[in-house]
């Protein structure tokens, strides 16, 4: 690598801001905004992830972090690696560090609320294209400016003036940045070959293979666990049950205890326990369906994890003999899709709706709320929409399956 070398310390795939419960997906940053300013500002980029199949991460993180010309931290969601390393950083280089931050998130941790920050918007599943374009650009024109002034941006440096920072010889760095070459072993490609296989040739099987790869390379990232298990469950390979039992144990690695608060890993064990339940006819699996799906929904209004707690309510209802009980989970069906339709059809007609990545599975979401609450029309109306921007088989089956099994629900 000729260049010089930008390190980039940040959570990756989705995650959940403690501070406000609200999921974003990092990958969509750093795609979007940080690697393209960082290779338009002349720079080689490596994120961190990228390093940890080398069999050498402490090692080749610490030296990165020391010796790397220029760190970028985004810090959103508070990933405590990201926070860990930005903490190393700041103790072995006194200057070239950059910080960025979702700006909906919480209050900023004390001993960093009086460093300059770069702040950015994130839309949840996706940046949108004028606020990329922008945080790009400016971005770029940070990174001029940084890597001109030296500026002291550690506040270790900037309290203790006397001190000199650990050194580390040349020829050690470069040896670590060698081991970096082979770019198609990095992490960060398992990933996105994973999702093209998913979301292009509708492969879940196959994607399975590279998530388990990307998981086995770093056993404890919760990302990857969530999408080996959702694409597990999805292959029904070798058979559909053996499937939803092998995705069930994967993702109650992130769930032993039963007292997870992440939205993601409670909607991917509900549509487990829902899909066994559909296989099997266990009234117990139906039991647990409701009650990871309703705490995803009521953690944060998670319109996923609403639209599956109304349907796996709807099928209660329909398996009860008691009256009064039967027509509780009706009315807890029907409530939760009003308060759906409530939320989301603001979002709808917003200004920035048309640059969110969900926004297909809003229109479905919706097109089936407003076909349980028998408005026929909008939900036409929606269904259509979603026709429209999903071309992705998968997709489309997912939708239709969802909504066959609405409908014999309603009957």
């Amino acid at each position: 690598m000729a260049k010089e070398l930008c390190f980039v310390i940040m959570g990756f795939g989705k995650k959940t801001d403690p501070s406000n419960g609200i999921t974003i997906d990092l990958d969509q940053t750093y795609k979007n905004i940080i690697k393209p300013a960082v290779i338009e500002a002349g720079f080689d980029c490596v994120r961190a992830d990228e390093i940890k199949e080398s069999g050498l991460i402490d090692k080749s993180m610490y030296v990165l972090l020391m010796q790397a010309d220029l760190v970028i931290a985004d810090i959103s969601t508070y990933n405590p690696n990201a926070l860990y390393e930005l903490g190393i950083r700041h103790g072995v280089r006194p200057f070239s560090t950059i910080i960025l931050r979702e700006k909906s998130g919480g209050k900023i941790p004390f001993d960093l609320d009086h460093n300059r920050m770069f702040y950015y918007t994130h839309l949840g599943e996706d940046i949108g294209v004028d606020e990329a374009a922008r945080c790009k650009k400016e971005l770029i024109e940070l990174i001029a400016e940084v890597s001109k002034v030296k500026e002291i941006d550690s506040p270790l440096y900037g309290y203790l003036k006397n001190i000199e920072p650990p050194r580390l010889p040349e020829s050690e760095y470069r040896k670590i940045i060698g081991e970096l070459a082979d770019k198609e072993e990095r992490i960060f490609a398992i990933a996105e070959r994973a999702k093209h296989l998913m979301d292009t040739e509708n492969n879940a099987k196959n994607a399975a293979i590279y998530w388990a790869k990307a998981t086995k390379l770093l056993p404890n990232e919760p990302y990857f666990i969530q999408q080996l298990a959702f694409c597990t469950y999805k292959s029904k390979h070798p058979t559909e049950n053996t499937a939803l039992t092998d995705a069930l144990q994967i993702i109650l690695e992130l769930d032993p205890d039963g007292n997870t608060n992440d939205p993601e890993t409670l909607g991917i064990t509900g549509a487990i326990y829902k899909n066994l339940w559909l296989a099997q006819n266990d009234i117990g699996y139906l039991d647990r369906a409701i009650e990871y799906y309703g705490k995803g929904f009521k953690i944060r209004n998670d319109y996923y994890n609403g639209e599956n707690y109304a349907l796996c309510a709807n099928i209660k209802s329909n398996q009860l003999e008691n009256p009064d009980d039967k027509i509780y989970y009706k009315i807890e069906a029907k409530k939760t899709r009003e308060s759906i339709i409530e939320y989301l059809v603001p979002i709808s007609e917003s200004e920035d709706f048309e640059q969110r990545l969900d926004k297909n599975w809003i229109y479905a979401t919706l097109a089936n709320c407003y076909f349980a609450i028998g408005n026929q029309r909008k939900g036409n109306e929606f269904e259509a929409l979603f026709m429209k921007i999903s071309p992705e088989a998968w997709k489309q089956d997912t939708y239709q399956k969802n909504k066959q099994q609405l409908l014999e629900q309603l009957n």
